[in-house]
């Protein structure tokens, strides 16, 4: 029968949500006034209370802040907030308890630019449901910089090994996208500038097809740790042809089986404080409203046998 819809729309891919970032960080007082007065965002109240890591909620995303010396992710991060101006206001308010480190933060027409105390890169965008999803609050993309050439390579590589949608962009410099979950994606933007040793640091993704992805890793001598029952690491992304490491970011790669899977992550509404107080206000609801494309298309489009068992219910109805 005749399709009406375009399928390939409702594709995720193996990989089906960018969970958290992780870096270390010298000073969990400084963390706390970047990423949570200046950001906005919400500490986990559940996990990790101590003072030597900190779990830090962004919609249903994540950073991982453990003590340790400070790591930088080679690129920038993406995330989307719902008042550019509140941020805005909130960064300018942390500037004087940020002094002496690499905090900067500067406003452009579509978006906010901000550097974390350590030299960690963001970019803020408003809510856009285009471009980033029913989201108000959530990291949709890490764009990484890579080193020129890399590009093909990185996208056969997340393509054929973990199972992810890609494509090859040309546009600001040549760029590997790859799918990590419902607008939520890795950028590799080949650049020719010289790029810093690799610190560390990590992310991490869930994938539905858990085992062929090891296998395939494996059968490159990828896997770099056997973490548990529902989780595994590799850091090499590599030319699957001659082996040649073509970038490095340590995956921690789980299946949906895992524990943590789903778990509800506590957002606040960063504007309510003590003297505006609203009851009911204090949670932040990070989803949009999405249009409900069933009622807004073409009605459904029934099989010729439909029809058929139709018209004989119509006549034992008639009898």
């Amino acid at each position: 029968m005749e399709n009406p819809y375009d399928r390939t729309k409702q594709d995720f891919g193996n990989a089906i949500g960018l969970e958290h970032l992780n870096v270390t960080i010298p000073s969990q007082r400084l963390a706390s006034e970047f990423y949570l007065v200046g950001m906005g965002f919400t500490r986990d109240p559940y996990l990790f209370p101590g003072n030597n890591n900190m779990w830090v909620n962004v919609g249903k995303s994540q950073f991982h802040l453990p003590t340790g010396d400070p790591q930088v992710f080679r690129g920038h991060i993406g995330f989307v907030v719902p008042d550019l101006e509140a941020l805005a206001k909130r960064l300018y308010g942390v500037k004087k308890a940020l002094d002496d480190s690499k905090f900067g933060c500067k406003e452009h027409n579509d978006h906010i630019e901000a550097t974390c105390p350590w030299g960690n890169r963001f970019k803020a965008y408003a809510p856009d449901l285009e471009k980033f999803g029913p989201v108000n609050l959530g990291i949709p993309y890490v764009e990484f910089e890579v080193p020129e050439g890399a590009a093909d390579g990185i996208a056969r590589f997340y393509r054929e090994v973990i199972g992810c949608i890609t494509c090859v962009e040309n546009g600001d410099g040549r760029a590997a996208r790859v799918m990590v979950g419902q607008k939520q994606c890795l950028v590799f933007r080949e650049t020719d500038k010289k790029m810093p040793e690799y610190d560390g640091h990590h992310l991490q993704i869930y994938v539905s097809d858990f085992s062929t992805p090891h296998d395939l890793l494996d059968e490159h001598d990828l896997i770099t740790e056997e973490s548990d029952p529902f989780q595994y690491r590799f850091k090499d992304i590599v030319d699957l042809d001659t082996g040649k490491c073509l970038f490095q970011i340590e995956h921690e790669v789980r299946s949906v089986t895992h524990p943590l899977y789903g778990r509800h992550l506590v957002n606040r509404n960063p504007e309510q404080t003590n003297r505006n107080y609203r009851i009911n206000d204090d949670e932040w609801n990070w989803s949009l409203p999405v249009p409900n494309e069933r009622i807004q298309t073409t009605a459904p489009q029934a099989a010729p046998a439909a029809s058929a068992f139709a018209k004989r219910r119509a006549r034992r109805l008639a009898m």
